[in-house]
C-alpha cells in the first residue's frame, strides 16, 4: 500500500517516549516550536509543512511537576488543531495515557461523563484517529470516539514479562474488583497461552463511594498458587494494597501487582510499603516520577510498552 508523507510529533513532557517510537519507527521526530506566554497562554506550531501528511502527535496526557492534564489536554487539542488548519491530511493523536477515561458513567445525579466530552473536544479540533493504551473501561473508550479508535493492550507484554518468571508454579491472576474481571481475563488467556497450562481466576470485592474503598472479599482460589494481581492503573494504590492483603489471607504463595500506568499519587506509599508484594510491575507510558529512585529501584518492574503502541501506528498507517 502507498503511504502518504508522515510527519511524528512529540509533546513537551511526551518528548522521551516519543523518541523512542521514533527509534521504532526508524523515522525522525518533526521539530516543532511551543511558547508559553507571561499570562499562561501558549501557542504550538509545527516548524515543517505538513501538508498532505499523515500527522501522528504523541503526548501522554498525565499530569506532571510542570504540567497539569489540563494544560496537556488543551496543548495537545490546540496543536492539532494547527496541524489540520496547516493542511495535514489526518491528525491521529497517540495517547498512551488518555485522561478522564476513568470518568465514563454516571455514579451519582448530575454526574458529568467526561470520557465523552473529552472525546468530543477531540472531535472539534479535527483529530481524525486516536491511539490510546490500556483505558479504564475499553466499551466506554470506543463508545465515546465517533472517530476511528485504536486499543492497544496491556496484557500481551505482562504475560511475556512473567511466563518465563513461574515455569511449573501454578498461578491465579486475580482482578482487584469485579469490574476490572475482563482485563483480568484477558492477561489470564494470553499467559494461559504462553505457559500451556490452565491458569486460574479470582477476583475482590470492592466499593467505591465518595473516593473511599471498602470490601476485601475474596473470590476464588488461590491458596498454593502465584497470585498476579492486575489494574489498568495505580493511583493512590490503595486498591492494589487491599487486594494484596486479601490475596495473602487466602493463602497466596507469592504476589505481584500489575498495572499498565503508574501515577502514584500521593507517592502511593501504601502500596510501596506493603510488605506481601514481592514487586510491582507497571508499563513506562507514564514515568514514575512521584517514586522516589531508591524505592523505584527495589519495588517496581517497568515494561516498556513504545513499541506496542509503534505497531499500532504502524497498523493506522497501513489502514489508512
Amino acid at each position: 500500500m502507498k503511504h502518504h508523507p508522515f510527519a511524528l510529533f512529540g509533546l513537551e513532557g511526551s518528548r522521551p517516549f516519543a523518541e523512542q517510537l521514533a527509534i521504532h519507527l526508524e523515522v525522525p521526530l518533526v521539530q516543532h516550536e511551543e511558547r508559553a506566554f507571561e499570562d499562561g497562554e501558549h501557542k504550538a506550531r509545527s516548524l515543517q509543512g505538513v501538508r498532505g501528511h499523515e500527522a501522528f502527535v504523541i503526548h501522554s496526557l498525565h499530569g506532571d511537576d510542570k504540567q497539569s492534564v489540563n494544560d496537556k489536554l488543551c496543548r495537545l487539542l490546540f496543536f492539532c488543531g494547527a496541524l489540520k488548519d496547516a493542511g495535514a491530511r489526518t491528525v491521529t493523536a497517540v495517547t498512551p495515557y488518555l485522561c478522564y477515561a476513568r470518568k465514563d458513567r454516571r455514579t451519582k445525579a448530575n454526574d458529568p461523563i467526561t470520557t465523552r466530552y473529552v472525546a468530543q473536544l477531540f472531535e472539534a479540533v479535527g483529530i481524525d484517529r486516536v491511539i490510546a493504551m490500556e483505558v479504564h473501561n475499553l466499551a466506554a473508550f470506543e463508545n465515546a470516539f465517533r472517530c476511528p479508535t485504536l486499543h492497544v493492550e496491556f496484557a500481551p507484554l505482562l504475560a511475556a514479562h512473567f511466563a518465563p518468571l513461574l515455569r511449573d508454579q501454578p498461578v491465579v491472576a486475580v482482578s482487584p474488583d469485579a469490574g476490572g474481571t475482563k482485563r483480568e481475563e484477558q492477561f489470564r488467556l494470553e499467559l494461559q497461552r504462553l505457559l500451556k497450562r490452565d491458569v486460574g481466576s479470582a477476583f475482590i470485592e470492592k466499593y467505591r463511594s465518595g473516593g473511599i474503598v471498602t470490601g476485601e472479599l475474596l473470590a476464588g482460589d488461590v491458596r498454593g498458587k502465584v497470585a498476579i494481581i492486575v489494574d489498568d492503573l495505580v493511583s493512590t494504590g490503595g486498591t492494589l494494597a487491599k487486594a494484596a492483603r486479601a490475596v495473602r489471607a487466602g493463602g497466596a504463595t507469592k504476589i505481584y501487582a500489575a498495572a499498565a500506568h503508574g501515577l502514584f499519587m500521593g507517592g502511593a506509599g501504601e502500596l510501596l510499603d506493603e510488605p506481601v508484594l514481592d514487586s510491582i510491575v507497571i508499563g513506562n507510558a507514564v514515568p514514575a516520577f512521584r517514586v522516589p529512585m531508591q524505592v523505584a529501584a527495589q519495588r517496581l518492574v517497568v515494561l516498556d510498552v513504545s513499541e506496542a503502541i509503534a505497531n499500532a501506528i504502524t497498523e493506522f498507517r497501513d489502514g489508512a
